[in-house]
């Protein structure tokens, strides 16, 4: 009766995965597999020849345009993570330990404002503080900090990691929060009764039990980055042109879809084994701390 039972509850919990199951099947797995599946074809201007060829990968990694671009977007993705998480963290553990209870939830709030914008408008934004005749070189003249506008924060890798630093922001505070909301404080506590000051109750008890947020923020700014076309478009210049501007580019302009194809999987296949590579360092470190 109780294996019946099971089985019957078994069933039940199929029936109601399947259409949530089926749905990210339909959404994920089936476009990827597309995108996989063309990237072994060939184009020549409309006509698509489906036969079966390593052509793109082989010219993808003997170009050394693709691969300066996949190398620059993977450092500037690198720089936007790292100072986007560094830059959170302080903020997520200011609004964690030291903002009363009751007014944490208005801090989120102003957190998440910067998501009542477009992201064009945000881009657009910092392309008027930025310009050279802009917000920030006209303020720093006009105080006579500088002599002659910079002319190193536009139309370069530098504006990118700032433009995209500012639009990630609150999708690396919001984790670290979250993880720094379920320390148990006793816990700080009892490493201060052993002893320990603030800097190694920090390091040894409050970061490590922090680190599946910091890991989740750098995950979520880390990804999405690297496919980001819009900003350097904007704000990058030759210098900040990224792989997925070249993706859009053997698309829509070279009519070379499957090229196009081929890079995309070489870059999630990049992304992917950099953030295994994250998640295990990070796990490592964790239980080596222990």
């Amino acid at each position: 009766m109780s294996a019946g039972h099971g089985l019957s509850d078994a069933k039940k919990g199929l029936l109601l995965a399947a259409p949530p199951g089926l749905y990210a099947v339909l959404l994920l797995a089936v476009p990827l597999g597309a995108v996989l599946l063309l990237s072994f074809w060939s184009q020549d201007f409309l006509t698509l020849d489906r036969t079966f060829t390593l052509k793109n990968y082989r010219e993808a990694f003997t170009e050394p345009l693709y691969m300066l671009l996949l190398g620059r977007s993977l450092l500037i993705s690198g720089a936007v993570t790292l100072a986007t998480v560094v830059l959170a963290f302080p903020i997520a553990y200011f609004v964690s330990f030291y903002v009363r209870p009751e007014r944490k939830s208005l801090w989120i709030f102003l957190i998440t404002i910067p998501f009542w914008t477009s992201y064009l408008i945000r881009v657009f934004l910092w392309k008027v503080i930025l310009g050279y005749n802009g917000v920030l070189n006209s303020s720093l003249q006009g105080l006579g900090i500088i002599d002659e506008p910079l002319t190193f924060i536009l139309y370069n890798a530098n504006a990118v990691v700032i433009t995209l630093a500012h639009a990630f922001a609150p999708f690396a505070i919001l984790p670290i929060f979250v993880a720094l909301e379920k320390i148990d404080r006793s816990l700080l506590e009892a490493s201060r009764d052993l002893g320990e000051g603030m800097f190694r109750t920090f390091t040894r008890v409050t970061l490590p039990l922090a680190m599946p947020g910091v890991v989740a923020a750098i995950l979520i700014v880390f990804i999405p980055t690297i496919g980001d076309y819009v900003t350097p478009r904007l704000v990058g210049g030759p210098d900040g042109l990224m792989i997925a501007n070249m993706i859009q580019t053997q698309f829509l302009k070279l009519n070379n879809a499957p090229m196009g194809a081929a890079l995309a999987v070489i870059a999630m296949l990049s992304v992917s084994l950099i953030s295994l590579g994250i998640v295990l360092a990070t796990m490592r470190w964790v239980k080596g701390g222990k």
